[in-house]
């Protein structure tokens, strides 16, 4: 499929632009056009029907049924990253809309943000640099903790999961994973399987979240997970913020049922300023939804959705290792 005859495509990115070299791409086959972060569906829409677009590149905002059948042109989404969450995907697959993410662009720098959260909440940094600060010298009155030989359970063994425990193999940690869809040849060596959720909760020292929002796991881990946990353990999230309830967690924060929490995910993002999660200013560390947005991951994210994008225009072969739906194209 050639540029459209008299004109050329129109692609619309929902956040803020890509990286300059996937601008680039786009630029030199399409007219890009660009809507504010977190834009409102409505209003993600009535660009998308006002542009008549024929892609669309999800970054940030709730793309629903009104903003998929906006434009009688569009012919392909692609999600700026792998969490679909934001994405109707049974309405994309009735209107025959297939859905891409990029599964090979950010996991390295999710892994690596995972991994500063754990030592970040487990070394207590936040908090001492926060007293250090105001005045207070710790050192006579602090008493950390190692992570060597402490063991990690991940919820979720896809690559993310998979990349940190690499990178925690030095400290020779107890590994393990609950993941119901992965089959066992599929674990690494060093990672043992779980057969149930309470099992690992109540065996870990840090409990990792690795795994997708969906149905299945919206508020997986809820007030009677968190009292499965041990008093000194830490829960660290860097999936989803909906796979956490929050209410719960903080009564588990203030009442002692765990030692810490680490999040860069929340159920609302951005949250609200009076969100009582910041009262917790001892035993949680938080970051605003950056695990995968690091120069290299966001280039990489950028030019791989621009050229799934522009390659679905010109009617090449879909990349199905990165199509959410396949059945629109069987």
């Amino acid at each position: 499929m050639s540029s459209p005859q008299g004109g050329t495509w129109k692609i619309l990115v929902t956040g803020p632009p890509l990286c300059s070299e996937a601008m680039n791409l786009l630029k030199a086959k399409a007219e890009v056009i660009t809507i504010p972060p977190y834009s409102p569906p409505e209003k993600i829409a009535k660009a998308a029907n006002e542009q008549e677009i024929d892609a669309l590149i999800v970054r940030m905002g709730k793309i629903n049924r009104e903003v998929l059948a906006a434009s009688p042109k569009l012919k392909v989404v692609v999600k700026h990253g792998i969490g679909v969450d934001n994405i109707d995907i049974s309405a994309a697959t009735e209107l025959g809309l297939p859905v891409l993410i990029t599964p090979e662009a950010n996991f390295q720098s999710v892994a690596e943000h995972t991994v500063g959260l754990i030592f970040a909440v487990v070394k207590n940094l936040v908090h001492l640099d926060r007293r250090l600060r105001a005045g207070n010298w710790d050192k006579v009155r602090y008493e950390g903790k190692e992570l060597y030989h402490k063991s990690l359970g991940l919820i979720g063994m896809g690559r993310i999961a998979r990349r940190v425990s690499e990178l925690l193999a030095p400290l020779e940690m107890d590994m393990f994973a609950y993941d119901p869809y992965i089959l066992d040849k599929d674990f690494p060596k060093k990672v043992r399987r779980m057969d149930s959720l309470p099992e690992l909760l109540s065996k870990a020292d840090i409990v990792s979240i690795h795994c997708p929002l969906t149905e299945e796991t919206y508020h997986l881990i809820g007030e009677n997970e968190l009292r499965m946990m041990k008093s000194t353990a830490y829960l660290i999230n860097t999936a989803r913020g909906g796979i956490v309830d929050e209410k719960a967690l903080i009564h588990a924060l203030k009442e002692g049922w765990i030692k810490g929490a680490a999040l860069d995910t929340f159920e609302k993002e951005p949250p609200p300023l009076e969100n009582p999660l910041w009262k917790q200013t001892q035993n949680l560390v938080v970051t605003p939804h950056i695990g995968g947005a690091t120069t290299e991951s966001l280039t990489r994210m950028g030019i791989a959705a621009a050229e799934m994008a522009l390659s679905i225009l010109e009617g090449k072969e879909i990349n199905r290792k990165a199509l959410v739906n396949p059945s629109v194209i069987q």
